[in-house]
């Protein structure tokens, strides 16, 4: 059984504050996620896609903001567990038992939910050839985009996903863009340097396609489009991406008696805690009048739900509020010496 003040589910850029908030008003915690490392979607999904809306940062990838909060929470020694999925909560008199999905057990005082989406997983290709080539050739996301420098790509969807990695690899490969409309769902903005590019001859747009079939030995050389009146269309194709959206699972959440709204966890705005006291939610996965699914709103969200923790780990103390500045004992806890 692992003790510990709080445990927090989800290790985004929301639930890495959170622990970063936890610490400094002297409250442990340990993190478990479902991924195989800490990020969440920023790094499981957009690790090189600029962010421009972290105060006072002009611009970093995720990845970047994600290396950043764990060098941020370094002090504090927070336990990670990976590939851990929880599964089973009980009540016992003031505490939480939680089960993971690898068989790990918590006893905490209180839970935060910052699981962003949920469980999540790509949309894939219907087409099945697609299958012997993912994680070769096919991609539903993308770790590392120099492999794709000065070769063919064959991207497909018309989300703001397909449409800024167009133009962002556009500039260094041959860019195939497959629409299976012609109205994109994505950033006009975004649209319109698509449609420039394409009229420069730096990117070519496909619209009314989609996938017929991939061919290849081990990896992929030839993809097959089909317009919507029928005609085949052959491209050259060293990589294909397929950017869909993420088929959003909530599952074991769904058995503990929250109240979800569209597959997103309500809360108050005072201290962001469910209906259920002593399980909080912050971040994408929750609910409320005005949210707006801001990473800074995130963090916001964070900083008040670990305060809504100290009653349940400290029932017998008040929390009094100080700015770090001030406090001594935020700094000691941080290891800043004066």
């Amino acid at each position: 059984m692992n003790k510990t003040d709080v445990l927090i589910i989800g290790a985004g850029p929301t639930g890495l504050f959170c622990a970063h908030q936890l610490g400094i008003i002297g409250l442990n915690c340990e993190i478990v996620d479902n991924l195989d490392k800490a990020g969440g979607q920023c790094i499981e999904l957009y690790p090189d896609k600029p962010i421009y809306d972290i105060p006072a940062v002009r611009e970093c990838t995720g990845e970047e903001l994600t290396n950043n909060l764990l060098q941020q929470i370094k002090p504090f020694k927070i336990k990670f567990h990976l590939n851990e999925r929880v599964e089973k909560l009980k009540k016992i008199e003031n505490r939480w038992h939680v089960n993971t999905s690898g068989g790990l057990k918590f006893d905490v005082a209180a839970i935060v939910i910052a699981g962003g989406v949920g469980s999540f997983e790509p949309r894939k290709f219907p087409v099945k050839d697609c299958e012997k080539f993912e994680g070769s050739s096919l991609f539903y996301s993308i770790k590392d985009k120099t492999i794709f420098k000065d070769k063919s790509i064959s991207i497909f969807g018309g989300g703001d996903s397909a449409l800024d990695w167009a133009i962002e690899l556009s500039s260094t490969s041959n860019v195939n863009l497959i629409h299976r409309r012609d109205g994109f769902s994505g950033a006009e903005s975004s649209v319109h340097k698509v449609k420039e590019l394409n009229d420069k001859g730096k990117l070519n747009l496909y619209t009314k396609y989609q996938m017929d079939s991939v061919s290849g030995d081990k990896k992929i050389n030839l993809v097959k489009i089909k317009h919507d009146e029928g005609k085949i269309k052959e491209i050259k194709s060293d990589y294909v991406l397929g950017f869909f959206g993420l088929i959003m699972q909530l599952g074991p959440i769904l058995d503990w008696g929250l109240n979800i709204n569209k597959k997103t966890i309500e809360v108050n705005t005072e201290n962001f805690e469910t209906n259920v006291n002593g399980i909080f939610a912050i971040g994408d996965i929750c609910s409320y009048p005005g949210k707006l699914k801001l990473i800074l709103s995130g963090f916001h969200e964070a900083a008040l739900a670990a305060r809504g923790c100290f009653k349940y780990v400290k029932p017998d103390e008040k929390l009094r509020f100080e700015f770090s500045t001030t406090s001594k004992a935020a700094q000691e806890r941080l290891g800043i010496k004066k």
